[in-house]
């Protein structure tokens, strides 16, 4: 296939022009290393390489300026600011910014398209005061700022370009305006220097003064890289800018305009593959490469096109193996890698300026990969025993010397990483310069496996130099909020290049780095609205009708550039596969791009249009299922032996498989911290303060007298049982603060509804508290001991009635505690478990003869009080018999034994039931 780079330097040896001698000029650097490579492969005799540069290095050597980078420009910017602003209306470099990035924005358009400053300036504020303000008087001291402001950008541009120029730096578009200046002085001291301008586009006002100048003094030629398709089509943007330079330059009245080729409508393969999300983009880009592989095709001659760079990591893992050379021009974005996460969690928890470090932020940080390694202390983990003291104490917030307590011999990492002293923004650079270097020693220790961890900790080196040099130079950043805007800024510019043979392999690109090349298959993904092009974006203070009346691009205009990109990529190529994303997106919304639409309305070409989803084999969820083998059987034995607990039996019950992690293996529910009680730990408060009040009871009668005592000792109990369950956990405040308060109001509540039965005549007599219990059940087909085991809240008796008394804080109801049919209360968990688990209690003490039959059994409800004991009943039709009866324990049993013998069944797995 031919290339435009091909097909100029052929046309420069028919016109016998001397290479060497000659200043090419390109859009981009990465276009010169193609260059360089195509004239090797035309001469057939060694010459000495020519000059080869981007625009806007040439540019820049015109100007004789050095161009500085945005985030100092701000700095400067801010400092000009300063000078010209009174003290009193002075806003904070934090505020500031936040408006001066778009107002360097506008400099630098105003600049690069050469337009008078005075006057756009007077026009702009001239604007606002019609506007806005002009009828309301007298002015507000509010709106008198605001028209100050639009009255001092003038005056702010002028300080701050002179003070530029003084050092002689600059920002882009006031480097080309100087380089306009300068054309003049360059041509009288380059009379023989021959310059080729070569795949140009769209020129800003500055570019187009300075190539015509060239061409008007012989100095010149340009090639322009356009298809006569879009040329001769006075709609299409692909050619807009081009059919502009050929109708207003004045050199073209009297020359040849080269080139209008005619490549675009040559046949092709293009392929349209709408594609659900990136990740699939991505898959499919693999699966396309991997194709082209298996057709023996060249990826040399292949380019892959990123119009979302967020694309590059997912492509990059996509690759198909056999791909053994590849090209990046796309820098990897530093935001992306893991160091950054680090440093953007120690930023967000020192901006809170609290004297107290959250046990979450405190976990993902001395978790994270680049730290735990730091806080290895002769073979302990310190990571690990930090983290089990904050979930054992439950530590909600920690402060630095309880870190520094546990951190043992590490307490230089956890000042590194914690401790800010007065001068904070001072200090945290510090510290974050520290410790990179302290992650640099732990990395060198092995570098041939840590060589891209290596990588990332020399640039983000470099960036906190960079912060700390603009900080000690323009003392501008007074807190870490500011401190953090400004790291954020320097870091979604900065990039991770890759180092690589550019001639060699597959190409991956973004848009802009495909200008000037060729290649014979181009992939292009995110071909969506919102991405490419980018659409309607307007980050000016120059409103649109001002920007068309001075010529300034717009969002038209940006739009047009990137359909000349798209339609270049085309033009040469032989199979082109474009990607789109069909999913709903908060940005891109899931539409094609308008360009894919364009092409099959054109008719040019046949469009091949497939939407292409993920194979997904269809997915059953297998019921998790283990068998009882030798070992399980021997363990099931050692439970039976030491006792069934109600709660194992139930959890049974509910899913064996709990049952199997649990008592099995031995497996306990993973420990959190508790940012709020939990209902465990409102239950077990609960319970623990009515034992300890009800304690002196003990086989006695109740009466009203003594419960009245013991009701000021419910706030010190409740207090007691807190801070013994709930550890370090913070209950003075918010809602635990109000979990507390709930758990006196069910204690109180409780003795008063004792109260209220004493005086009613009623009589109650304490028999036991928390009792333990322990009794055997015979199982013939079992040839071992079966033991139950259970804790009792309460026994007592009431007008001569045994009541064994179980204490819920959830919510129980009647309908919770009657049975209808004796086989369900096994099988049945969310039914049953609460009248299983209260016959248990009594099979148990009846087994024991702590207790004499009949008696009863129930649940007290503490969100359920008023209703009092709900007893265990069998309901027979519409009567029920809350009695428990030695028929009702032998029916129960007969179920106990059942549930029993299927534990321990050999022959009965442990199967998952469906939730």
């Amino acid at each position: 296939m031919t290339t435009f780079i091909l097909d100029v330097l052929k046309d420069l040896q028919n016109k016998n022009k001397d290479l060497s001698s000659i200043l090419f000029i390109l859009p981009s650097k990465r276009a010169g290393i193609f260059l360089k490579h195509q004239i090797a492969q035309i001469v057939n005799q060694t010459i000495l390489s020519p000059k080869i540069i981007s625009i806007e290095e040439f540019v820049e050597d015109l100007s004789q300026l050095k161009k500085t980078s945005n985030t100092e420009l701000l700095f400067i910017f801010y400092k000009t600011y300063l000078e010209l602003t009174k003290k009193e209306e002075q806003e904070t470099f934090d505020s500031f910014s936040k408006w001066a990035q778009i107002v360097l924005q506008d400099f630098n358009e105003i600049d690069r398209y050469l337009i008078p400053q005075e006057k756009i300036f007077n026009y702009l504020s001239a604007i606002q005061d019609l506007k806005h303000w002009s009828l309301e008087e007298p002015k507000s001291d509010f709106i008198k700022k605001y028209l100050s402001f639009w009255n001092k950008l003038n005056l702010y541009y002028t300080k701050f370009t002179e003070d530029l120029l003084e050092n002689k730096t600059g920002y882009q578009g006031l480097i080309y305006r100087e380089a306009v200046e300068n054309i003049e002085s360059y041509i009288q001291s380059n009379p023989n220097t021959e310059h080729i301008f070569l795949g140009f586009n769209a020129l800003n006002a500055a570019e187009e003064v300075i190539i015509q100048e060239l061409l008007q003094n012989e100095l010149a030629d340009i090639y322009w890289d356009i298809d006569s398709k879009f040329f001769d089509n006075a709609f299409h943007d692909a050619g807009l800018f081009t059919r502009q330079h050929h109708k207003n330059w004045k050199y073209f009245a009297n020359n040849p305009f080269n080139w209008k080729t005619n490549n675009y409508t040559q046949e092709k393969n293009i392929e349209v593959f709408g594609i659900p999300k990136n990740i699939g983009q991505a898959k499919y880009i693999g699966t396309l490469l991997q194709s082209l592989q298996q057709k023996n095709e060249k990826l040399e001659n292949t380019a892959v096109v990123l119009a979302d760079e967020n694309l590059l990591t997912p492509t990059l893992n996509a690759l198909p193996p056999a791909v053994d050379a590849l090209n990046i021009t796309m820098g990897f974005p530093l935001q992306s890698i893991p160091l950054a996460s680090l440093f953007e969690q120690i930023f967000q928890f020192h901006k809170k300026e609290n004297n107290t470090f959250y046990y979450k932020d405190v976990i993902a940080i001395i978790s994270h990969q680049f730290i735990r390694p730091l806080l290895n202390n002769n073979h302990v983990d310190i990571a690990s025993k930090i983290t089990n003291t904050i979930l054992t104490n439950n530590l909600v917030y920690l402060t630095l010397e309880q870190l520094k307590e546990l951190a043992i011999a590490s307490t230089e990492i956890i000042d590194l990483l914690f401790a800010i002293k007065e001068n904070n923004v001072e200090n945290l650079l510090k510290n974050c310069s520290q410790l990179i270097l302290t992650i640099k020693e732990d990395l060198d220790q092995n570098k041939s496996l840590n060589k891209l961890s290596l990588e990332y900790l020399f640039r983000f080196n470099e960036l906190f130099n960079e912060l700390n040099n603009y900080n000690t130079k323009y003392r501008f950043i007074k807190d870490i909020h500011t401190l953090h805007g400004i790291y954020k800024e320097l870091l979604s510019a900065a990039t991770l290049d890759f180092q690589g043979e550019p001639l060699q392999g597959l190409q991956i690109m973004g848009m802009l780095e495909s200008r000037v090349l060729d290649f014979k298959t181009v992939i292009i993904a995110s071909v969506n609205e919102g991405i490419l092009p980018s659409g309607k974006t307007n980050n000016s203070f120059i409103p649109f009708d001002v920007k068309i009346e001075n010529q300034l691009p717009t969002y038209k205009e940006k739009d047009a550039v990137y359909t000349y990109h798209f339609y270049r990529l085309l033009q040469r190529a032989e199979n082109v596969y474009i990607l789109y994303n069909t999913e709903a997106d908060v940005l891109t919304g899931g539409e094609k791009s308008r360009f894919i639409t364009q092409l099959e309305l054109e008719g040019i070409h046949t469009i091949k249009h497939q939407i292409v989803t993920p194979k997904v084999e269809a997915c059953f969820s297998e019921l998790i299922e283990i068998e009882k083998t030798p070992a399980i059987l021997n363990r099931l034995k050692q439970i039976a032996e030491k006792g069934f607990s109600p709660s194992s039996i139930t959890n049974y019950i509910r899913n064996p498989i709990d049952f199997y992690y649990q008592k099995v293996l031995g497996i306990a529910e993973q420990e959190d911290v508790e940012e709020s009680v939990a209902f465990n730990t409102l239950g077990t408060v609960v319970h623990n303060t009515l034992e300890d009040l009800y304690t002196d009871f003990k086989n006695s009668f109740l009466t009203v007298d003594a419960l009245e005592k013991q009701k000021p000792k419910i706030n010190e109990r409740i207090t007691h049982h807190f801070k013994n369950e709930y550890k370090e956990g913070d209950i003075s405040k918010g809602k635990n603060l109000i979990i507390f308060e709930i758990a006196k109001r069910y204690v109180s509540n409780f003795i008063n509804l004792e109260i209220e039965d004493l005086k009613k005549g009623n009589e109650i007599k304490i028999i036991s508290l928390e009792a333990d219990n322990r009794a055997s059940v015979a199982i013939p087909e079992l040839d071992f001991e079966v033991n139950l085991t259970g804790k009792v809240d309460r026994v007592d008796q009431y007008n001569g009635i045994t009541r064994i008394i179980d204490y819920k804080t959830g919510k129980v109801s009647n309908t919770d505690v009657e049975i209808t049919e004796w086989e369900a209360i096994t099988t049945d968990y969310k039914k049953y478990s609460k009248s299983f688990q209260v016959l248990l209690y009594a099979y148990m003490m009846n087994q024991q003869n702590k207790v004499n039959l009949p008696l009863e059994a129930g649940i007290v409800s503490f969100k359920n009080l008023s209703a009092g004991l709900l007893k265990f009943a069998v309901k027979e039709g519409r009567s029920k018999n809350q009695l428990i009866t030695q028929e009702t324990l032998d029916n129960f049993e007969i179920e106990l034994k059942k549930i029993i013998l299927e534990i321990c069944n050999p022959e009965i797995n442990f199967i998952e039931k469906e939730v």
